[in-house]
């Protein structure tokens, strides 16, 4: 790795919290490459995208055609839109720890997330508690995103936040509403949501964290656009499961 090394005890924290955070787990130089390319196909619109305007969640602009809803939420298909981006899906950095967490064999989905994330000025909205596996079909709900940083991140400016060890945990349907977020009544909720951590991210910070694990990230406050480079991997004997949005576009083999 760069400036890191994925000991046991990260591994632990993963597997008891859902999340770790691995610090500097891309070199500033590797941060500044993929920054750039992220912000010259923002700049330029490149598709394909996903624009806040389509999610409609809180904060979003109410169509296309609102003020701001050229917004851009993501750029989809980060891994085929730059060299830059496919060295670092593949790179040992992530590969190294992802095999102590997944096994040997591993695959890069790209039919989820496989994008960078952004979060804009005026106009991003707020992500509500949620586990990604609600909308991902595989043979067994295991499967890790690692989360790379490209600027700071923090709460002014919609950083995630984390429910510790709720990945190991089951949610009655009352427990969510009908896209599948957590509700943010009840007694049962609110003490879960009263466990929240919200790391701070500098750039080139990681955060590995579980498909089962609840999280949520809110908007930005501040004049700057935020970036993130997130990919997600599963085991080779993981398969997604055919005629479902999981199989929609073959995994990569790392």
């Amino acid at each position: 790795m760069s400036h890191s090394t994925f000991t046991a005890e990260q591994a632990r924290q993963f597997r008891i919290a859902g999340f770790v955070l691995v610090p500097q787990l891309a070199s500033a130089q590797r941060v500044r490459e993929l920054r750039a390319v992220a912000l010259e196909h923002l700049a330029t619109g490149l598709a394909p995208v996903e624009y806040e305007a389509d999610l409609r969640y809180p904060g979003a602009p109410a169509s296309r055609h609102a003020p701001g809803g050229a917004t851009v939420r993501r750029l989809l298909q980060a891994y085929a839109r730059d060299a830059a981006f496919r060295a670092w899906a593949t790179a040992p950095e992530i590969a190294l720890p992802l095999r102590r967490l997944l096994g040997d064999e591993l695959m890069l989905s790209l039919a989820h997330h496989n994008c960078v994330m952004t979060k804009q000025p005026h106009f991003s909205s707020e992500t509500g508690w949620h586990q990604d596996i609600r909308y991902w079909s595989f043979e067994r709900p295991e499967l890790v995103s690692v989360w790379l940083a490209l600027g700071r991140e923090f709460p002014d400016n919609g950083c995630l936040s984390f429910l510790p060890g709720s990945h190991e945990q089951e949610f009655a349907a009352e427990r969510l509403d009908d896209a599948l977020f957590l509700r943010a009544d009840g007694v049962q909720n609110q003490a879960l949501i009263a466990t929240r951590l919200t790391p701070v991210l500098e750039p080139g910070d990681a955060v590995f964290f579980h498909c089962r694990t609840l999280h949520a990230a809110g908007s930005n406050h501040t004049d700057q656009s935020k970036l993130s480079l997130v990919f997600t991997y599963h085991a080779a004997d993981n398969r997604p499961l055919p005629g479902t949005r999981s199989a929609a576009l073959p995994s990569v083999r790392i």
